[in-house]
């Protein structure tokens, strides 16, 4: 029997779906993207914050998107306080934490992490009329300390200033209002986050003291993206991201929206 032009057609396409099927392949299983989970703090301007309209923003929420665009992921971005970041990536509730969580060893016990996308410096502010001049131990003795609770931040001031009181906070926000409000000595955080707060009408109480060179033993190499413990292959996937963005200029393009500097740090 003699075959139609539009019946060979359709055997052919027939045929080769069915050669598809048998190699395991779908053409919904070729198409579907990866889908993502990811959560940020959104109380850490400039890297997390909510804005007035509730929009979720900031350095680590736009690198999180454009490591999905670049992973062609479909990406979900939540909210998820600070404390509960790990909790929640141990018990699958997110699948990654883009919040400025610096890779250190004691945390990758408990998660994995992505490389490095950012490295900033440490810092101590306190308030503008302070009598304190340095930031060695004894510059500090008898002072109180403000930090963000389970931060590498808290634990440098609890290692280092150990005749000083140490008073952890859940959120950044806590500390800088009791700072501004006289509660406080001092207070340890990122730099960046620090200064961007001082050129705010509400940090105007304050000012920088200085910054510190990290303390690889403490603050570790860097923010990463933390991931659920064993899922090595998706840290892997944000590592390879990271080198990508950073590669076609979409890293400096977001950089450049919130720094006036390389945050990214030394190249490593």
């Amino acid at each position: 029997m003699r075959l139609s032009k539009r019946m060979t057609c359709a055997v052919s396409a027939f045929a080769f779906a069915l050669s598809l099927n048998a190699a395991g392949i779908t053409s919904a299983s070729a198409e579907e993207p990866l889908k993502i989970k990811i959560a940020s703090e959104g109380a850490y301007p400039p890297f997390n914050f909510i804005k007035p309209d509730g929009t979720l923003t900031g350095f680590d929420v736009e690198i999180g998107l454009a490591l999905c665009e670049e992973m062609k992921a479909d990406c979900e971005m939540v909210t998820q306080e600070w404390d509960g970041a790990i909790p929640s990536l141990q018990a699958g509730k997110i699948d990654a934490y883009i919040a400025s969580m610096s890779i250190t060893e004691e945390r990758l016990k408990q998660v994995d992490f992505s490389g490095k996308y950012y490295n900033t410096p440490p810092g101590i502010a306190v308030p503008k009329d302070s009598p304190i001049t340095g930031m060695t131990k004894e510059d500090l003795a008898g002072k109180t300390i403000g930090v963000q609770v389970s931060t590498t931040h808290a634990n440098y001031s609890e290692k280092t200033f150990t005749d000083s009181e140490i008073k952890a906070y859940p959120t950044a926000e806590e500390y800088r209002l009791d700072l501004a409000n006289g509660r406080l000595d001092a207070v340890n955080d990122d730099s960046v986050t620090l200064s961007q707060w001082l050129d705010t009408p509400d940090g105007a109480c304050c000012k920088m003291l200085g910054t510190f060179p990290p303390v690889i033993e403490i603050h570790g190499p860097g923010a990463g993206v933390a991931v659920k413990k064993g899922n090595t292959e998706l840290a892997d996937k944000f590592s390879a991201a990271i080198k990508a963005i950073r590669a076609n200029g979409k890293y400096k393009e977001i950089n450049d929206k919130y720094f006036a500097f390389d945050a990214y740090g030394a190249e490593n």
